[in-house]
């Protein structure tokens, strides 16, 4: 089953599923493993429905979100795919199995001050200022996922018309306006660079090697404690920011999906929550009452 993991795995890779996906997949199916292990059930034949619920009712003794558990089952569900189209199975075992329905969360996003302070700790605290200032600016700006920002070329970036090719999920490239302040900052990081090419990565690392989604992590998790952020953040946490920012100050929801690269309008729909101090800006405004009572 191990073997036959790494190979389902390895075909992920080959079908350019993204870095973050993959690592996912695979947490996912080592957790699995470890069951099968202590199960002593390692063969195709024993990936069974009632063996799947065995596992999942051992996850659930654990208490995860459901959006965690439905992850997990996603993983299986497309191993168990793989499986069946290699012959190693005779059915699949998920066609029996209903998932629940998908927790909707809110996504956690600053606010604008919180993001104002959060650039400028990142152009002030550190060692690579520069680049951590270009690196923040740029993700504000354009609302880029980790895998999307680390991913970026020099060449990607068109100074003259004022927006970056990106590489999304499904390996589909679109371009994605940025903010004269970001291009800026990218061109002083540029400029302190030694040579660089159009070939070269955008962002580099200590090592001066392709900056990582883990590194942009830990570069964001310092960068948010020296900015007096106490709630829990992450790079994403600036794509929902410039989403939510964007569509409290009038972008249009069809818009905004093109340049957040969201497959549906449904995915981009979740940002249609507003601030309280806009919602309530906005009823202040139209409530026909509140009209009448000012003199």
């Amino acid at each position: 089953m191990q073997e036959l993991m790494q190979e389902f795995l390895l075909q992920l890779k080959n079908k350019n599923y993204s870095a973050l996906t993959i690592k996912s997949y695979g947490e996912d199916l080592q957790e699995f493993s470890d069951f099968c292990t202590l199960r002593n059930k390692n063969k195709p034949q024993d990936f069974t429905l009632s063996f799947i619920r065995s596992f999942l009712a051992g996850l659930t003794q654990k208490n995860p979100s459901r959006n965690t558990i439905l992850r997990k089952i996603a993983t299986l569900r497309s191993f168990a795919a793989y499986l069946l189209e290699q012959g190693k199975i005779a059915q699949n075992p998920f066609k029996l199995l209903p998932a629940p329905k998908k927790e909707k969360l809110l996504p956690k996003f600053l606010t604008l001050e919180e993001s104002n302070r959060l650039i400028d700790t990142a152009a002030d605290k550190g060692r690579y200022i520069t680049r951590n200032k270009a690196l923040f600016e740029l993700i504000y700006s354009s609302g880029l996922r980790r895998s999307e920002v680390t991913g970026l070329k020099i060449a990607d970036v068109d100074f003259f018309n004022g927006v970056i090719k990106v590489l999304g999920k499904g390996n589909k490239e679109r371009y994605v306006p940025v903010t004269d302040e970001a291009l800026q900052a990218i061109k002083n990081y540029l400029a302190c660079r030694p040579n660089p090419l159009p070939t070269d990565p955008l962002f580099l690392n200590k090592n001066g090697t392709a900056l990582t989604g883990d590194g942009l992590a830990y570069i964001f998790k310092q960068l948010a404690i020296q900015s007096n952020i106490a709630r829990k953040v992450s790079p994403h946490s600036l794509r929902h920011s410039f989403a939510t920012h964007l569509l409290n100050n009038g972008c249009d929801l069809r818009s905004l999906q093109e340049m957040l690269g969201h497959k549906t309008l449904a995915a981009t729909q979740v940002y249609t929550h507003v601030s309280l101090d806009k919602l309530k800006s906005v009823y202040e405004h139209a409530h026909l009452k509140n009209k009448e009572l000012k003199p």
